[in-house]
């Protein structure tokens, strides 16, 4: 994301829009010339590429959008790394111990240099050099750490920085309300697990069919404005891209030149230009999920295999078990493995199904679990439900025991 610093926004009439660089042929032969820039510096410090974007970019007019680039390419693009023979540190230690003997001048503090290098190589029974101790004298320090840059396309730093303006508008909101149109269960599973990821405060209503209204209220509503919550919203914002339709409406704290504070709205929707660089996802969240699957579809029954299809309302939150058994009779068994996961999450997700009260929900526990005894007498409910397993969850216990629920649901078929 960007520094407030580089942030460019406007405000008219209540609503506030970021800036946004179209991909034409200026804005990209900017970009293009940026990265160059930087790969002409690979494997040099630091210092050699400030001084170079200072040249570049400091008597420009558009100063801040050339500064907000480059602050992309170092914070995406680049890595950085202390190279040295020696550890800085105990280099210094030599050469300020070896100083404070000596007592050299500016005359002779090469010959210290010397001197030191003389001792560090008897000390290491290896060749050391005045240049190596020169070398890594400071090689630690932040401008003296040599670049690793891998250059992106001129196309993919536009598309961020366009995201980074966006989200920088989100830094100081207070509220955000997100609707989420009829979507994929999938997309549904992937946006509430984001929620949970960056810690957001949140209340679910609505259902599959319908969608989905989340309201994100944070801290800065409620005491003084933060931008500290204000990131979290703007670390979920490209997560929502990952959704086909859906809504977002902000409520923005703007503070004027003279000191005065302000309420603006920051809307966003689907039909949004601006691109994602989230993860999809992954098709199964753990090993253990792609073998049963893998086993499921080997297996002879009617039942089919559905993965994470069903959301379940707990009014305020939700649910999204691992998968879903279809029987062609219109027979449908929910089923959510807990594996080998530490306890706190394992007394969150039981709170999740005594609030679900689902009889047609299959729970597959790992016996390698530490349940302490308060959690095992949780799960004594459930005996009907259960299925205990040591290594590998065999998909026909599975459908065996959804054979026998009594309280399966029966849809029209």
């Amino acid at each position: 994301m960007l520094p407030t610093e580089f942030l460019i926004n406007t405000l008219k009439g209540g609503i506030i829009s970021p800036h946004a660089l179209e991909l034409n042929t200026t804005n990209l032969d900017l970009a293009r010339g940026l990265i160059e820039l930087f790969t002409a510096h690979h494997g040099f410090s630091r210092r050699d590429l400030d001084e170079a974007l200072e040249a570049e970019t400091g008597d420009s007019t558009d100063y801040r959008v050339r500064r907000g680039l480059a602050h992309l390419l170092y914070s995406e693009s680049c890595e950085f790394t202390t190279q040295s023979l020696l550890e800085p540190s105990a280099i210094r230690q030599h050469v300020f111990a070896l100083a404070a003997k000596e007592r050299p001048t500016l005359a002779t503090a090469a010959i210290t240099l010397e001197n030191v290098a003389l001792q560090v190589s008897a000390e290491l029974s290896k060749p050391v050099t005045r240049a190596d101790i020169e070398r890594g004298l400071y090689a630690d320090l932040r401008e003296a750490q040599l670049i690793t840059f891998t250059a992106p396309t001129p196309e993919w730093l536009l598309e961020r920085y366009n995201l980074a303006q966006a989200q920088g508008i989100l830094y100081r909101a207070s509220e955000l309300l997100v609707t989420a149109h009829r979507n994929n269960p999938g997309q549904y599973k992937l946006l509430f697990k984001y929620l949970k990821l960056f810690g957001l405060m949140h209340r679910i209503n609505g259902d599959p069919d319908a969608g989905y209204t989340i309201l994100l209220d944070g801290p800065s509503s409620l005491f003084q404005p933060s931008t500290r919550y204000g990131i979290a919203f703007a670390k979920f914002l490209p997560a929502m891209l990952h959704v086909s339709k859906w809504t977002l409406q902000s409520k923005i704290q703007v503070r004027h030149y003279d000191g005065s504070k302000d309420e603006a709205e920051y809307n966003l929707s689907s039909e949004t230009t601006l691109k994602t660089h989230y993860n999809a996802g992954k098709t199964f969240d753990s090993l253990l999920e792609q073998s049963f699957a893998s086993r499921f579809a080997q297996l002879e029954t009617q039942w089919q295999l559905e993965r994470e299809v069903d959301i379940v309302d707990l009014g305020g939150t939700v649910m999204i078990p691992d998968f879903r058994l279809v029987h062609p009779d219109g027979r449908t068994i929910l089923l959510e493995i807990i594996g080998y996961w530490r306890t706190e999450y394992l007394e969150r997700k039981l709170r999740k199904i005594q609030a679900s009260e689902r009889p047609d929900l299959i729970l597959a526990v790992s016996q390698r679990l530490n349940l302490g005894k308060e959690t095992a007498l949780k799960l004594e409910r459930y005996n009907n439900q259960i299925i205990w397993f040591k290594g590998v969850l065999e998909p026909k216990n599975v459908v065996k025991l959804a054979e026998r629920l009594p309280n399966s649901r029966v849809y029209p078929i």
